[in-house]
């Protein structure tokens, strides 16, 4: 490839990025970035919709379906010596050559590549300003999970920027006209966001738009219940009670053991072991339920923690020998423990926002903590607490009891959750530190203690 057609080629891959910052940062056409883009897409081949932020990722490939193979892991950096679709530069001066080696020409494959990428950057990214309807909320979440799926990570729940661009996304919807819909509530997406904003303006609703809210809750509920599942479901509740004889049944027979206590018994004469005692495997369990007192800060910066740990609590709570409660508190505590296996029921009773005053929760927790060497307090919050001496020195006594004490940060699904660092220190100098980080973190806690 000559220097000259090298050049054409990383001169169209300028135009298509150049174009795609304009637009990301203003908004606003650029006449001569716009037709030059142009060109060079129809020059590819590529649909013009590309370059069209209007128009969605799933229209496109509907129309060019040949289009649906190249965009999985499509942004995915390739591994070290693997090739990009670039090519060595041919030719050049022996002090190019000796400049480093890795100088590249960019062919065709990798302008065609800038378009798609500048077609997925465009449409996550550019989300304009005012507000969004039901249909262009759904637009976007399809949209992220084709960019999800070009990053190379599987569709589905968004965290971290795209979090935070969809929460922006539902905080501009006209929710409450979109609930009492039942066409447009159909569109919506259960996600994070959206629970957050249906639990915050629940009080609000009434009718089919309330039915709506109620529904998407139960839907989004369901499918997070179904993963957590798949983590809690292999759990072994109970220890060996080694206190009860084993039952003398032919299933409990340790044939192992019995053989090795029998071996002086082996006669050579007459190639036998001669059986004088049996040995059974002890398989009782202990009968005492093992007692977990999940308590929630259920102010606003902790909805994602409230809403992963009610559905965990809820999931615990079906376990044989578990005993389940359910504390949630802000400036005052509630004991949702009724409803504490149906997490549907217990969101619909909590009311986000509002301050934290931890000691109101220990005055619901503590007395359930009849027998401290059988029990673990999980404590979800962020520890931004107005009385933080007398919260600690609470959750220090329970430690102290002989109670398993297990404080947590976050509970969510991706990224950590900002925790008060003098609570952070001072729980983690005491031996219990600060869990942080994904779910499934917690669940191998509790297996822990209930195993």
């Amino acid at each position: 490839m000559t220097d000259s057609m090298i050049n054409y080629h990383e001169n169209r891959r300028q135009v298509l990025y150049w174009r795609l910052l304009a637009r990301l940062f203003d908004g606003q056409e650029q006449a001569a970035l716009e037709r030059t883009s142009m060109a060079v897409v129809d020059e590819l081949g590529l649909p013009a919709a590309l370059l069209d932020p209007a128009v969605s990722i799933d229209t496109v490939v509907q129309r060019f379906p040949e289009l649906a193979d190249e965009l999985p892991g499509l942004l995915v950096p390739p591994a070290e010596g693997e090739s990009t679709g670039e090519q060595p530069a041919e030719g050049g001066s022996a002090g190019d050559k000796a400049a480093g080696e890795s100088s590249v020409q960019v062919g065709a494959d990798e302008v065609r590549r800038a378009a798609l990428a500048s077609k997925l950057l465009l449409n996550v990214f550019a989300t304009g300003s005012g507000d969004v309807s039901a249909g262009q909320l759904a637009g976007w979440q399809s949209d992220a999970g084709w960019y999800q799926q070009a990053c190379g990570a599987t569709p589905g729940r968004r965290d971290g920027v795209l979090g935070t661009i969809e929460a922006d996304l539902v905080r501009r919807m006209r929710l409450r006209e979109v609930l009492a819909d039942p066409a447009l509530a159909r569109q919506l997406t259960p996600s994070m966001s959206l629970i957050e904003q249906l639990l915050r303006d629940k009080s609000n609703l009434s009718g089919v738009a309330l039915a709506n809210a109620k529904a998407l809750i139960r839907r989004f509920v369901d499918e997070v219940a179904e993963v957590l599942k798949t983590q809690v479901q292999q759990t072994s509740v109970g220890t060996i009670d080694r206190s009860v004889p084993p039952k003398r049944v032919f299933r409990n027979l340790d044939l192992n053991r019995t053989i090795w206590k029998n071996l002086p018994n082996w006669s050579p004469q007459d190639e036998r072991l001669y059986v004088d005692r049996l040995y059974y495997k002890q398989t009782a369990k202990r009968t005492t339920p093992a007692r977990m007192i999940v308590v929630v800060d259920q102010s606003g910066s902790m909805v994602d923690a409230m809403v992963n740990c009610t559905i965990l609590a809820s999931i615990f709570a079906g376990l044989p020998k578990v005993d389940v409660h359910l504390v949630a508190y802000d400036t005052r505590a509630l004991d949702l423990t009724p409803w504490v296996h149906d997490p549907f029921e217990v969101l619909l009773r909590t009311q986000l926002g509002g301050g934290t005053d931890g000691m109101a929760a220990l005055e619901l927790a503590r007395p359930k903590i009849a027998d401290p060497r059988n029990t673990v307090l999980v404590w979800i919050s962020d520890f931004y607490e107005w009385k933080s001496q007398e919260v600690f020195d609470g959750l220090q006594a329970v430690h102290r009891s002989g109670a398993r004490l297990i404080p947590v940060g976050s509970v969510s699904s991706g990224g950590q959750q900002s925790v008060n660092p003098w609570f952070r220190q001072r729980l983690k100098d005491q031996g219990t530190p600060v869990l942080s980080g994904h779910v499934r973190k917690l669940v191998v806690e509790l297996k822990n203690f209930l195993t």
